[in-house]
């Protein structure tokens, strides 16, 4: 069901630091930074060869990120994003077999301008799940 690994997400408390770090540090292919209203987020993605980096930090105190990042003052993984083919199926499949799917269940238009929906953590090891369609 799932397909290629899309991003690894990690929360900073400073968006325009953590992004000058990967570009003049590592090197890295750094895209603008641009905020997302409907996730109460603003993000920047590295491009790497294989995959992407979705560095983000909360766009003001109601953010869904606010209080990860409260408890991860330095900044840490919040979310790992996997592809599938047809999130609405995706969907079904999972909450039939058990595993719930965050907010209303309905897809919201992520980053990358394609539907998203997010997994419990509780139900995959303790990791936030992101799916992303193709």
């Amino acid at each position: 069901m799932i397909g290629r690994l899309n991003h690894i997400a990690i929360v900073v408390p400073d968006l325009e630091a953590a992004a000058a770090l990967y570009r003049d540090t590592l090197g890295a292919d750094v895209s603008a930074a641009q905020d997302i209203a409907e996730h109460g987020v603003s993000v920047v993605f590295i491009n790497l060869p294989n995959t992407k980096i979705e560095l983000l930090r909360p766009l003001g105190d109601g953010s869904p990120v606010a209080g990860f990042l409260a408890k991860n003052p330095d900044g840490a993984m919040h979310h790992i994003c996997y592809e599938v083919s047809d999130i609405l199926a995706a969907r079904d499949r999972l909450i039939e077999r058990g595993a719930r799917v965050l907010g209303n269940g309905e897809p919201k238009t992520g980053a990358h301008g394609k539907p998203v929906l997010f997994l419990h953590p509780k139900d995959f090891c303790g990791t936030l799940i992101e799916l992303e369609q193709e």
